[in-house]
């Protein structure tokens, strides 16, 4: 009913799938700015001698329930892409057996495929981007409640090699993100304008 109601005002599933990659792009790259505020606030954590520790907490603290947000976001978008490029798929699959020309059936079931292929690659990355949030979120959440519980220089120092592995993941994890929206911005502009 929502594809109708759209195509009705001339919206068509390909431009909600298009506008649905960028949403999901746009979310990564959103996240991705959280999570390097946040490692950002943590490598300042590590640089400061006592005086500003709990300034630094809050702030750290605030990068990640908004690193938490932003990931959120992700999700939610790259199920939604998800949605209309399988509802886009079955469609053009239904069209298909409609041709009587099998020349244009050969060639529009080729298109069909050679788009899902380049579909799936990018949910792909898109979607591995998005499972190592969870663990970076994870140990990001763990560093911010042993914080909390143990504002004192001690624990500060206790603390640099485990911040350490943390930079690593978020550093790694942007990457990935990074690689994700490359791949999100190429699919987009194969897609008919």
């Amino acid at each position: 009913m929502y594809y109708a109601t759209m195509e009705k005002f001339g919206v068509e599933k390909r431009d909600l799938l298009k506008s649905a990659v960028e949403e999901a792009r746009d979310s990564q790259d959103e996240a991705a700015t959280q999570f390097k505020d946040a490692l950002t606030r943590l490598r300042e954590m590590y640089a400061v001698n006592g005086g500003a520790l709990e300034s630094n907490y809050d702030k750290l603290k605030g990068e990640y329930e908004s690193a938490e947000k932003s990931a959120e976001a992700v999700r939610k978008r790259i199920k939604e892409m998800d949605q209309i490029a399988n509802d886009l798929f079955a469609e053009w699959e239904k069209e298909i057996a409609q041709f009587t020309n099998e020349t244009y059936a050969s060639n529009s079931r080729r298109q069909l495929n050679e788009t899902r292929t380049k579909y799936q690659q990018l949910a792909t990355s898109l979607k591995s981007a998005e499972a190592s949030m969870t663990p970076v979120l994870g140990q990001l959440k763990e560093q911010v409640l042993y914080l909390k519980h143990n504002l004192n220089a001690a624990a500060i120092g206790a603390l640099r090699g485990e911040a350490a592995n943390i930079q690593t993941e978020i550093t790694r994890l942007l990457d990935q993100m990074n690689n994700s929206i490359r791949q999100a911005d190429e699919f987009i502009k194969t897609l008919p304008k």
